[in-house]
Formats: structure tokens, sequence, C-alpha cells
């Protein structure tokens, strides 16, 4: 591909291979590179939009821009401002175009030896109905009513996805009442 459209700063730059440009003033130190968002890549007149490729830039150096004056001036008040500033730039340059992202690391799945065995006629225990659209609230009051295995899949549950302090005291709580009858 011969070139890519990537967003540094909240802009959009159309770039190559080995071009140099300023950019508004990024946190990464000079020398070190980073991979910019990329929007399009495009050449050989073909052209793909979301790409699976990175764009790899280098930080040159941080500059100072060319000076800008602002005048303020009304007429027959004798009012006249006049200020200026030099934004501050990075000097980039674009490295690479065109390494593919690395897919997403699976992961990886117990082997036979080491997933746990099941008895033929052995049932598991689900969360009651409903269970992940309840508040801590409706946890709390409800989980006296449950059975055992319900609770300890609901306790499961938890620790596992939502994580929710109220909801893992009530069930702890309700645990605790049901050994002690």
């Amino acid at each position: 591909m011969s070139y890519a459209i990537i967003t540094v700063g909240g802009k959009q730059y159309r770039v190559r291979e080995g071009e140099r440009l300023l950019v508004d003033h990024l946190k990464t130190d000079e020398g070190e590179t980073f991979n910019p968002r990329v929007l399009l890549v495009g050449g050989n007149g073909s052209t793909e939009l979301s790409p699976a490729t990175t764009v790899t830039a280098r930080v040159l150096g941080h500059v100072l821009g060319d000076k800008v004056r602002v005048g303020k001036y009304r007429r027959r008040t004798g009012y006249r401002r006049h200020n200026g500033h030099r934004s501050r730039l990075t000097q980039i340059e674009i490295e690479a175009i065109g390494a593919k992202k690395a897919a997403p690391a699976r992961k990886a799945e117990p082997k036979a030896e080491e997933a746990p065995k099941k008895e033929a006629g052995a049932r598991t225990a689900h969360p009651p109905k409903g269970y992940e659209d309840m508040t801590v609230a409706e946890i709390a009051e409800a989980a006296s009513g449950w059975r055992r295995p319900n609770l300890e899949a609901a306790l499961e549950f938890e620790q596992e996805n939502a994580n929710r302090k109220g909801a893992i005291a009530a069930l702890e709580s309700a645990l605790a009442e049901k050994e002690s009858h």
C-alpha cells in the first residue's frame, strides 16, 4: 500500500513511508516510536477503510511553529491590542505502513486431562433465572429463598463476572445461614 490516512491529535493526515510532518505537540519523547490510529489505507488502485494494518511513526523532535501575530483595533476609540504566540509542535517521520496487526490472543482451552470430569448424570447448578439483571437489593432480598446449589452458582458467577461487593456479601451471608440450619 502506498499511502495511509492517520489521525494524530484530533487531525487527519495523508502520509507515505519516509514522509516527515509537523503535528500538534505529542507527549511522546524524542526518538520513541508510536502507532497512530489508521483510518484508511490505499494505493495500487484499491482502498481499505478501517484496515487491519498499522502505521509506525518516530518522533524526531519538539519544535516551535512560526510566530502568529493577532491584532485588535476599534476605530475612533484609540483601542489597539497586539498579541502573538508560537504553537508547540512535534516533528514525526513515518517509518512503515502496512505491518499487519497481531490477532488478539485466544485463551488456551484446557486439555482433556486437565478439564474437570463430569459424571454422565450429574447436573450443574445455575444462578436463578434473571440473576444477571437483578440489582444488589433484589439479590439480598431473594437470596434467603434460594437453594444451596443456586446460591453457590450465583456467588461463583458474581465473583467471575460482576464482582459487586454488596451482592457477594448477601450471597455469603445466605450461604452461612443455610450451613447453620
